[in-house]
């Protein structure tokens, strides 16, 4: 009678709660009480979807098959605003997003995400883990989602181009460059100047290979993964943003969920994300050499002089002002003094 009696509490729970269809489907195949779908936007060899994938599997293994995790990677759900909005129907239990898109509904979540701002992952991981992911989940749970404790690594961007090495800041001139839908990225590449132009990383590659866009920008371990080298030819090391993957939940149904359930999947969640860091950190170290024998060009750049730009155009200010003072005083208690 466990099943029946979780399956009543688990409607009950969220009965009414969120439009559209039910929020967790629940099937006894393969034993299973409890089947949640989990989707990202990154390739199948990338390391956030192979960790996701072992986090499953623990996850399986632990509840001995009651809870399973049913994964749905390189954006086979849609893109990222498409799967934000299953989220948030119910339609989709479980999804990955950088906070900077994520900054769409949640405006706070871009504070990590401020233009060279962090200099190591010293100060950024014991930020993101401590009082400042704190006050960016609250305010992601404000909006009715629920962020797991621990976010998952994409890492420091770089700018690739297809026509031109971005090698200072005036080069960002007029250049077309996609970014993610993100107010932060469009209003940072427009204080260099640049075009961005908004497009979801499902469609990066053809946008790239048939020139609407002349570039982009993402980690190194991502722009490999995805086969971006084979429609670019510079890559300057800009390290412009560090950019990571929340974990998110309808928060409604995660409540729902019994306690058990939310015990094992957060523990195994949060326990392959910090796993999934230390591994995305030795990609994007041992990337470089194998992009470069595929023909991509690599530019070292004086990030000081791109920050003088921003400073100069308003952008730390602006966004200063956006976040408010407080929220603004626990970034620089990590990074120091930003401008």
């Amino acid at each position: 009678m466990t099943t029946l009696t979780r399956r009543r509490a688990l409607h009950l729970a969220v009965a009414g709660a969120v439009a559209g269809p039910a929020v967790l489907r629940i099937t006894r195949a393969h034993a299973a009480e409890f089947t949640l779908k989990a989707a990202n936007n990154a390739p199948v060899t990338h390391p956030l979807s192979i960790y996701m994938g072992r986090a499953a599997d623990a996850i399986r293994e632990e509840t001995g098959g009651k809870v399973e995790i049913k994964l749905f990677p390189n954006n086979q759900l849609g893109g990222d605003t498409d799967m934000l909005s299953q989220l948030r129907s119910g339609a989709l239990e479980l999804f990955t997003l950088s906070p900077l898109i994520l900054a769409t509904l949640v405006p706070a979540a871009s504070i990590s995400g401020v233009g060279f701002a962090w200099s190591s992952y010293d100060k950024l991981w014991p930020a993101m883990d401590g009082d400042l992911g704190a006050h960016v989940r609250a305010q992601i749970d404000k909006a009715g989602l629920f962020a797991f404790e621990r976010i998952w690594e994409n890492g420091f961007r770089q700018t690739t181009s297809s026509t031109r090495p971005i090698l200072t800041a005036e080069d960002f001139k007029g250049f077309k460059i996609r970014v993610p839908p993100s107010p932060m990225w469009t209003s940072m590449f427009k204080a260099f100047d640049a075009a961005p132009m908004t497009i979801n990383f499902a469609e990066v590659y053809s946008a790239l290979q048939t020139r609407i866009a002349e570039g982009q920008e993402n980690p190194l371990a991502l722009i490999e993964a995805a086969k971006l080298y084979e429609v670019q030819k510079h890559l300057s090391k800009t390290n412009h943003m560090w950019d990571g993957f929340w974990l998110l939940s309808n928060g409604r149904l995660w409540r729902g969920l019994p306690q058990d359930v939310k015990t094992v999947v957060a523990k195994h969640f949060n326990a392959q994300a910090v796993e999934q860091r230390a591994e995305t950190l030795k990609r994007n170290i041992s990337t470089e050499q194998d992009l470069r024998s595929r023909g991509l060009a690599f530019h070292d750049v004086d990030t000081k002089a791109f920050q003088a730009k921003l400073q100069s155009a308003g952008f730390y200010k602006e966004w200063k002002g956006k976040f408010g003072d407080d929220a603004w005083a626990l970034l620089e208690k990590h990074t120091g003094s930003i401008a």
